[in-house]
């Protein structure tokens, strides 16, 4: 992940310039690699990088050889040597990073150049003789991206990665919705990322369930994910998500290592050991290079039940696996961090951010920039154990499209700010386009949970080789049909109790019955809420609270968001195929 900062046409961007810099710096956790800043006309673009494709030429912002447009991004562009071999006119590029496509694309198509991008991105791009600003947010928002404006300078508009440099010169922030393009020529948000299924929720699907065509979409999508010049691992939980992306990454970096030695055998040359992998230019993984052994990370309390799963599959799979724990003291001391990393004050997140960002942290020291991680399966398949009491399909579908919109929200945010925290970056391959218009186009009669059928099983049996001898076992039987666990408490249940305990211990009940004025209607319900709204204030002003959202689920009457609290969580499930 990268960090970025801009203003359009800020009155006196000179002046404005050192603000600027301090506010791109907000965010160099996110881009600690470089710092690079441009002005043209009132406007300004600061970019903190991460590189992690295009290392030695892919600084930013980038510029046209004509200096007239020049583009500050954040994420990855996974199609970009197929779109630079399909651009209809020359286009001199200066470096080989991933993002700078995203100039002459904008040239050919104007506000339509997100329409052709396949990624994870935010950016905004500057055209200098328009005078003009376009900033995009990837299709599901799994990059973090807001937008401000001030009361000061009334003609500006800000942009940035991370609201913490936002709120010291705005004070009306927004969350960048995803799927949309601003243009300041209308001042106006429009939506490019527009699939039936998402913009039509009630509009419920019919097509039945193809399991090889899921299984294929997904294999593809975590190929495209590998791309990198960095070394790269994956997270890995012992759930059913992160355990699949670990299994495809280790097939693939098995397929490719194998086809090296294969091609040295014959008398190719091949890349010396250690070098890393690229995308050729079908977009398919290269396999002249040698990746080595794939790294895998969990982190728990002691004995905390997804530890125990990951190490279960790491030995299966053959990944080199690191197990990190964490006390609860540890976990504890890091809330007030994690909260002004995560830049929010919901339970869920929380709960589930502070492993992932003392995990981050490990995984950095050990060199490693970016991981594949599981994000988007649950929103896409219902596997929250709320989704059993769906009274019917068309609900159960609607609620996946109403969790799919507000992931930028919820699971994408911590994915995103846990691991950017210490400068990592985390791919998702869940929320793939392609694997997106598979699998939310599938009847969810097929994705309803029923008492033959446990939550996402037509994921499991997509990867369900039990009738295919020829095909080597994904994952052992028990993990492909282990039973959900969200992420807070499959660390350890000992993790969410000590949250509750401490809140107590921190929050009285004359506080609970005399709320902050300031907050308004958005009163927390219980005293670890409201301990996190406190902890919240602390770093952040009042106009940043409406761009937080609060995890509950549906269709149930429990105050406390966690999976555990759901009767169905105490039930066993068999698979019935």
């Amino acid at each position: 992940m990268c960090g970025i900062f801009a203003c359009y046409r800020h009155p006196d961007v000179q002046k404005f310039k050192p603000t600027a810099l301090k506010m791109g710096k907000a965010v160099r956790h996110r881009g600690p690699d470089w710092s690079g800043n441009w002005i043209a006309n009132d406007t300004i673009l600061v970019h903190e990088r991460l590189s992690i494709v295009g290392v030695d030429s892919g600084a930013q912002p980038l510029v046209n050889e004509e200096k007239t447009v020049s583009l500050a991004v954040n994420g990855e562009i996974y199609n970009h040597r197929i779109l630079r071999k399909s651009l209809k006119k020359p286009y001199n590029f200066k470096t080989h990073s991933d993002c700078e496509v995203i100039i002459p694309l904008y040239l050919e198509h104007d506000i339509d150049a997100p329409r052709h991008l396949d990624g994870m991105f935010s950016w905004v791009l500057h055209d200098k003789v328009q005078d003009r600003v376009l900033a995009a947010r990837d299709p599901i928002g799994i990059t973090t991206f807001y937008m401000g404006r001030s009361s000061e300078t009334p003609g500006a508009v800000f942009f940035a990665s991370e609201l913490k440099c936002l709120h010291p010169v705005c004070d009306d922030i927004i969350a960048f919705p995803p799927g949309h393009i601003y243009d300041s020529k209308t001042d106006k948000l429009t939506r490019y990322y527009d699939p039936k299924w998402l913009v039509e929720p009630s509009n419920i699907p019919t097509t039945p369930v193809d399991y090889k065509e899921l299984r294929t979409a997904l294999e593809r999508s975590v190929r495209k994910r590998m791309m990198a010049e960095v070394p790269f691992g994956v997270l890995l939980s012992g759930g059913l998500d992160s355990s699949l992306v670990a299994s495809i990454a280790q097939r693939e970096t098995q397929r490719i290592n194998e086809a090296t030695r294969k091609r040295a055998a014959e008398g190719a040359a091949a890349a010396p050991q250690g070098e890393l992998v690229g995308i050729d230019d079908e977009n398919e993984l290269q396999t002249d290079l040698i990746l080595g052994q794939l790294n895998s990370f969990s982190i728990g309390l002691p004995n905390a039940p997804d530890a125990i799963a990951a190490q279960e599959v790491a030995n299966f799979l053959g990944t080199k696996h690191h197990t990190f724990t964490f006390t609860i003291e540890d976990g504890i001391n890091a809330l007030t961090d994690v909260i002004f990393h995560l830049e929010t004050f919901d339970v869920t997140t929380i709960r589930a951010s502070t492993p992932m960002f003392l995990l981050s942290r490990k995984i950095k020291a050990m060199g490693i920039k970016m991981v594949l991680s599981g994000e988007g399966s649950d929103e896409i398949f219902g596997g929250y154990l709320y989704f059993h009491n769906a009274p019917d399909k068309a609900a159960f579908h609607e609620e996946c499209v109403r969790r799919v919109k507000n992931l930028h929200l919820a699971d994408c945010l911590r994915a995103n700010k846990s691991t950017a925290a210490w400068g990592v970056e985390a791919r998702v391959p869940f929320l793939d386009k392609q694997f997106l218009t598979t699998a939310m186009n599938i009847d969810p009669a097929d994705k309803l949970i029923t008492k033959d059928r446990i939550e996402k099983y037509i994921l499991r049996k997509a990867f369900d080789t039990t009738d295919e001898p020829e095909t080597a076992p994904y994952l052992p039987e028990k993990i492909l049909y282990r039973q959900k666990e969200q992420f807070s408490d499959g660390v350890g249940y000992g993790w969410i109790d000590a949250l509750k305990d401490n809140a107590e211990l921190q929050v009285t009940d004359e506080m609970m019955k005399n709320p902050k004025p300031e907050w308004g209607a958005d009163v927390p319900d219980t005293k670890e809420a409201y301990w996190y709204r406190c902890m919240f204030d602390e770093h952040f002003p009042p106009s940043c609270a409406s761009t937080v959202m609060r995890w509950t689920p549906t269709w149930s009457k429990q105050t406390d968001p966690s999976g555990r609290a759901i009767s169905i969580h105490a039930q066993k499930y068999e698979s019935t195929e």
